[in-house]
């Protein structure tokens, strides 16, 4: 796998022109909103009628939308590292979602050479607020052996399931919370009425998670407003569990018809699962507004710029009503193919949002192909820190179409995901193949299911019904050979369809 000494970059970057470097108060702050589980189709920017999201549409208004964004992965851990390390999936470390007891997930080694860790090393002062995912506490994957100064938030994917948590982590430390333990996973009790509204008071604390780590998110941009500041704000919304504090639950209640889901498929019950889903969704952009409010109280809008995307797409296809959620109601996968866990459009294209005030114009679109890998190296450009991009990357920077300006088509963008049946696609221009079934189970062989091998136009077929496999061979055979050079063997997720 493709990696390079965090030491050794550092290194190399200020040793060869560190002086071209522009002065620390001038590189511009950045914040990084990444929502969970966010379909293509949530936001009311890219086409979402029934939950409100006026502060995301904001984004949209007044910078760049994407719409053929993607994220590094079909699911949560692979798909950050993917945004960290500038590599894709075929060279990143992590690949898969992973569990260590006590708690967290596969570490990245200790000189990983990440996005934070470069912008640390260049003066900014790095914050994250929300769920890491790339290493349990005590490893070397942990967040501030990662590039982070603080950290406020979950460092377990699992832990993050409850959005009233008895404890977050306040950096290395355990931050106890005033709520009552219980499971994200449990259910009524024989003696409790699902039909009574009450009986899912249980399933509520009274400290909610998400509102605790946006105002430290704040705090922090308030404490570091005279210098350069990286604020990674990866929220836990919308992932299930469904949980929203009343006053937000409220705004939707009544809208729609909306039966109660009891619980059984896993994650709590909840007496009005689409509102809550609308309103989780709502209440995490009320804290996106509230950011930008506190960026232009400070007088730093000029000077900051913001993303906004998701980690992967909805619950949808592969994940059809999980746990009372209701893709299909909110169309949150945007038309697209399925949804999490796989790697049709459905599953990995995201919302991709890019504001800076007075650089990138505003009500702006771009059609660009890019993908996670590409933010390491587009804001390290535009930070002026071009020297302390590593070599060894598979991310293209597209800082020029931000800003504007002319840009090559990228090349082709490449996913692998040995998971959910094994999988593997690239995307040149409007064409699209992908492989499905490479890692069959006892369930897919009992059930006579074989891999398949599938060819889209996107530009005519976004939602990748049409396989146009058979009558395009030569163009399968030269995506076929592309695929099988991006793909570098791993030890700790092998996959064996795609290993020498």
């Amino acid at each position: 796998m493709r990696r390079l000494s965090i030491h050794l970059a550092l290194a190399l970057a200020f040793g060869q022109g560190a002086a071209r470097l522009p002065a620390a108060d001038l590189r511009p702050n950045i914040i990084f909103i990444l929502a969970d589980d966010l379909g293509y189709g949530d936001p009311g920017c890219y086409g979402q009628t029934k939950i409100r999201t006026p502060n995301i549409d904001r984004l949209a208004a007044e910078g760049l939308r994407f719409t053929a964004h993607y994220s590094g992965n079909a699911v949560c851990a692979p798909s950050r590292c993917v945004l960290f390390t500038g590599l894709h999936p075929g060279h990143a470390w992590i690949r898969n979602n992973r569990e260590h007891k006590p708690e967290g997930q596969e570490p990245i080694p200790a000189d990983t050479v990440t996005l934070p860790r470069l912008l640390q090393g260049a003066g900014y002062v790095t914050g994250g607020f929300g769920k890491w995912g790339l290493g349990g506490p005590g490893t070397s994957g942990a967040p501030l052996q990662q590039g982070f100064n603080r950290w406020f938030g979950y460092n377990s994917q699992s832990a993050a399931h409850n959005f009233y948590p008895v404890s977050l982590w306040d950096d290395d430390r355990i931050f106890p919370l005033a709520n009552p333990a219980f499971s994200a996973h449990d259910t009524f009790k024989p003696e409790e009425d699902p039909g009574d509204p009450r009986s899912y008071k249980r399933f509520q604390g009274t400290q909610y998670s998400a509102d605790l780590i946006a105002g430290e998110a704040r705090k922090f941009i308030r404490q570091h407003r005279d210098r350069p500041f990286f604020c990674y704000f990866p929220t836990t919304v919308p992932h299930l569990a469904l949980q929203v504090p009343d006053d937000s639950l409220q705004e939707y209640l009544g809208i729609w018809e909306d039966p109660p889901y009891p619980g059984g498929k896993g994650y709590l019950p909840h007496f009005a699962p689409r509102a809550a889903y609308a309103a989780m969704i709502s209440r995490m952009d009320r804290e996106i507004g509230r950011m930008l409010d506190l960026v232009a109280e400070l007088g730093l809008e000029e000077r900051t710029i913001f993303v906004f995307s998701s980690d992967n797409g909805p619950l949808h296809g592969e994940h059809e009503g999980l746990a009372g959620t209701d893709a299909r109601f909110f169309h949150s996968s945007g038309g697209l193919r399925n949804g999490k866990g796989t790697l049709y459009e459905g599953g990995f294209r995201v919302p991709g949002l890019v504001r800076w005030k007075g650089r990138i114009p505003a009500g702006t679109t771009s059609h660009r192909t890019t993908g996670f890998e590409d933010w390491l190296h587009t804001l390290l450009e535009l930070a002026g820190l071009e020297n302390l991009i590593p070599k060894e990357i598979d991310g293209i920077s597209f800082a020029p179409t931000l800003l504007g300006q002319p840009q090559p088509e990228r090349p082709f963008l490449y996913r692998e995901f040995p998971a959910y049946g094994g999988q593997q696609c690239i995307r040149e221009g409007q064409w699209k193949l992908i492989r499905t079934g490479l890692m069959p189970n006892r369930k897919t062989l009992a059930a006579g299911r074989q891999p398949t091998l599938e060819l889209f136009d996107l530009s005519a077929d976004p939602g990748e019904q049409h396989n146009l496999a058979e009558q395009n061979p030569d163009l399968v055979a030269h995506l076929l050979t592309l695929m099988q050079a991006e793909h570098q063997p791993s030890q700790r997720f092998p996959f064996p369809a795609l290993d020498p």
